[in-house]
């Protein structure tokens, strides 16, 4: 933008961040390496310390056992050399290595821009970090107090909301507009109270909570709706709890799940280090505007558009998957669902694998010892994510499953990729001083890395004998993952069917080997004298995991930990930034490259260009997300991101993820729709391939619209229900324009990819009246025009005419007149160069 402004005679430095920004960097680390083993190991279930295989680690006093080795790895939170910092260790290294470019852009942006703090990589997850940290609740601006509120470029950021913060998830389009100064244009949304009543039962997580809420919203539908949380049940939650609730807020769709501050919210910011005197203030404002709550007090209830309701009680342990949040099933339900989604024709809840292949198993040899694959196993298991690792109850609680695990004599097989990724590092505190940590690591749940990892799709390779083994047997193998997202191809191209889990029921899959298991009847494991040892044996309580909370988690853990936190680590400070108010581009670079997207903007508007005779690109079914449009994870070698970085001189190792090389528009072009489980009725099977209309050819989706490009026509996308839910990723927009898509015509949007849409131009129709693709009979070889006036008004109908001859009406999808204008500059971000001018 800084080089477009100058460009058009204006002051670059006008493009700069007006109110306060905060960079977290969370994305770019992955699972390259896991499991690490101590060289001597300590022996949690008893006895002598063994020697057993794997790399020798160094010893922190104040993470862990000390009684390992010391080598130099140092702890990046206390700041000693630590014992399971290995496959941290080496995972940051590579982080390093492979992102160092990005990293040294980020670093000259930190002195190039004003009123923006950057965060360094290694110190935790965006959400987490605003919650133990950033979050001000109301804001002291010399003396002027004001609620606190914020926009991210995370659909996650609601995970505020359970702190009494409003913020929701925007583009990152969006979002620099919001830098600039530029209010956020939106229709007043509905709001959805959400009455809980009752209480969680003893057995049950805050995991469960937040996945039968999600499925329940989902059902009733409040896309576009604040959701705010009211009744007694509220004050039995921690703010952890709400925080995990809030956080799923994009999973079930509304905007925002709001929970108004209370005492607890008070009690939290004190539990984690604010001052008294900014907690004085908090209360004393709050009260003052009646924006203080009592949840048992009905008086205080507001007046809501509808009211729904939960009663606590009847919340059960359960999971959700195989492909999307919002599917939940029960733990007692699983190995009956599994069975019957193998069965199902392919879908949400399907496979198709044919009766006569639903019983292979396919063996393999793991550090020289044979095991057996099959339908249902689990080759990952994470303990990972914002939505989770925030929440000391379930991480502990997972520590105590763990140590009580290990005690029995249970343990999880080698093969199986285990890796714990905290949010930030008073986790890392807390799991140490309450003693389980050694526990996890003798699990397999060492801490690999403080970021999304797995959750984001950085889940890193598995291990060679498990890939060929589900490739070879065309294996339904499963990911167990305590995250908040499992679209198809998100987690690992390998795993078909990914569940969410909380963590300890991550640990329990993961001794189990297998997602068909009824925990009721059939046991983990057998303990050293032979007797079988069940799920309910070696399961906490709530109460058991809230007296340990109690006593270990404390202010002096986050005041320790956030002191630190802008100081960086050795790798990010010896980073040698460039100066200057320009960003100084290398041609060369795979990494960092000047983006296309105001190339062609002139200082004056053009007329809205009409679609005259476009081709369909795609055509696509429901629930198309965010990550079929523009995966994050790895580059696959077969694909058009990897031919351009071959020609570059690049190997595969050296491709890294579509997430990590974000800056490079010529890489992310060619992995819009890359995912390998997008589903194009143009083609049989899945992938990302599509079909050439003129010429009939079947080729890679970038190579087609590169094809209509230089043909000189127009392309579109149809598309069914909730287009573009999950992440709030503006490469889902920025990578179709750079295809030359100029509208998609889809049943219905998810909120935050409408609105990417409209910031970079596209224009996002919908059909009306209930009619759908396959209503209209439209088979997507048509070509569509639809003229688009010049005095279009917010949410116009227009006619398509297709090349047969045939209309139908659409709804243009521009819900203010503040998007039309958006749209009539090429999208938001031309706005607001041209305002700077």
């Amino acid at each position: 933008m800084r080089d477009a402004v100058k460009r058009l005679g204006g002051d670059p430095e006008k493009i700069n961040p007006i109110c306060p920004a905060d960079l977290v960097i969370d994305h770019s680390i992955q699972v390259d390496v896991s499991r690490s083993i101590l060289k001597y190991s300590p022996n949690p279930g008893g006895g002598q310390s063994s020697e057993v295989k794997g790399s020798q680690r160094s010893s922190c006093n104040l993470c862990v056992d000390p009684r390992s080795p010391i080598s130099d790895q140092i702890c990046p939170f206390h700041k000693r050399k630590t014992q399971g910092a290995d496959a941290l260790e080496q995972n940051q290294e590579l982080e390093f290595e492979r992102n160092k470019e990005r990293f040294v852009f980020l670093k000259w942006g930190a002195t190039a821009l004003k009123n923006m703090l950057i965060v360094p990589p290694g110190s935790g997850i965006v959400h987490q970090v605003n919650l133990e940290y950033l979050a001000r609740v109301v804001f002291n601006d010399g003396g002027l107090l004001y609620p606190d509120s914020l926009v991210g470029t995370d659909s996650h950021t609601t995970m505020i909301n359970g702190l009494g913060v409003v913020g929701w998830g925007v583009g990152g389009i969006e979002a620099e507009a919001v830098m600039l100064g530029q209010a956020i244009s939106m229709v007043l949304p509905e709001v959805v109270g959400y009455k809980l009543t009752g209480k969680v039962d003893q057995l049950v997580t805050s995991t469960d909570v937040v996945l039968t809420v999600t499925k329940h919203l989902r059902q009733i539908g409040v896309v576009g709706k604040f959701v705010e949380f009211f009744g007694p049940g509220v004050s039995q939650l921690s703010i952890a709890d709400r925080a995990t609730i809030s956080n799923m807020c994009p999973e079930y769709g509304a905007t925002v799940g709001f929970f108004p501050v209370d005492e607890k919210s008070l009690e939290y910011l004190r539990q984690t280090g604010r001052s008294e005197e900014r907690i004085k203030f908090v209360e004393k404002f709050l009260r003052e505007i009646r924006l203080f709550r009592n949840y048992n007090d009905p008086q205080e209830d507001p007046v809501f558009s509808q009211v729904v309701e939960l009663d606590l009680s009847t919340v059960t342990s359960c999971c959700s998957g195989p492909k999307r949040p919002h599917d939940k099933v029960p733990v007692s339900e699983m190995k009956v669902d599994f069975n019957t989604c193998l069965n199902n024709k392919i879908g949400f809840k399907g496979f198709a694998i044919p009766a006569d292949k639903q019983s292979t198993k396919v063996p393999i040899v793991f550090d020289n010892q044979e095991y057996v694959l099959s339908h249902g196993s689990v080759v990952i298991a994470a303990i990972t994510s914002c939505t989770n690792t925030s929440n000391p109850s379930v991480m502990l609680g997972a520590g105590v499953l763990a140590k009580k695990a290990v005690e029995a004599g249970l343990s999880v097989k080698p093969y199986i990729k285990t890796s714990l990724s905290p949010g930030s590092g008073v986790v890392t505190y807390y799991l140490r001083d309450s003693g389980v940590t050694p526990y996890l690591e003798k699990l397999g749940f060492d801490i690999v890395g403080y970021g999304c990892m797995t959750c984001i799709g950085n889940s890193g390779p598995l291990p060679e004998p498990v890939s060929e083994a589900i490739e070879k047997g065309d294996l339904v193998a499963c990911g167990v993952l305590s995250g908040n997202r499992n679209f198809e191809g998100r987690i690992h191209p390998l795993t078909r069917a990914n569940y969410l889990a909380s963590p300890p029921l991550v640990i329990a899959y993961a001794l189990a080997g297998t997602v068909l298991i009824d925990f009721e009847k059939d046991p983990l494991g057998t303990n050293p004298e032979g007797k079988p040892v069940y799920l309910r044996d070696i399961w906490p309580t709530r109460e058991e995991i809230q007296a340990v909370e109690k006593e270990i988690v404390v202010p002096a853990m986050f005041t320790d930990v956030y002191s630190r936190i802008q100081q960086g680590n050795k790798r990010w400070n010896s980073l040698v930034a460039p100066e200057g108010q320009l960003y100084p581009w290398d041609d060369k670079s795979t990494y960092i490259k000047s983006p296309p997207f105001f190339e062609k903007m002139g200082k004056d508007v053009s007329k809205p260009e009409s679609i005259k005779d476009a081709h369909v690109l795609l055509n696509l079914g429901d629930s198309v997300t965010t990550d079929h449009i523009s995966p994050a994870g790895s580059i696959a070698r077969n694909s058009p991101a990897a031919r351009y970085l071959g020609n570059r001189g690049l190997t595969p190792r050296e491709f890294n993820s579509y997430g990590s090389r974000r800056g490079n528009d010529a890489v992310m072009a060619r992995g819009t729709f890359a995912n390998i489980r997008l589903v194009n009725k143009f083609l049989s099977k899945a992938g990302p391939r599509t079909r050439h209309i003129l010429s009939g050819d079947e080729m890679d989706i970038f190579d087609a619209a590169e094809r209509y490009q230089k043909e000189g026509r127009q392309v579109i996308i149809l598309a069914g229900k909730e287009y573009g839910s999950g992440s709030s990723r503006d490469w889902a927009a920025k990578g179709p324009w750079i295809l030359g898509i100029k509208a998609v015509i889809a049943e219905s949007y998810e909120r935050i990819h409408r609105s990417n849409l409209v910031g970079m131009g596209i224009i996002p129709f919908q059909y009306v009246g209930g009619q759908t693709a396959d209503s209209l009979g439209l088979t997507g070889t048509e070509t569509f025009s639809i003229d688009v006036p010049d005095d279009l008004k917010a949410g116009q109908e227009l006619q398509v005419k297709l090349s047969d001859g045939r209309t139908f009406q659409v709804k243009t999808r521009f819900d203010t007149e503040v998007e039309l204008t958006y749209f009539r500059h090429g999208g938001i971000l031309n706005y607001m160069i041209r305002r700077m001018l």
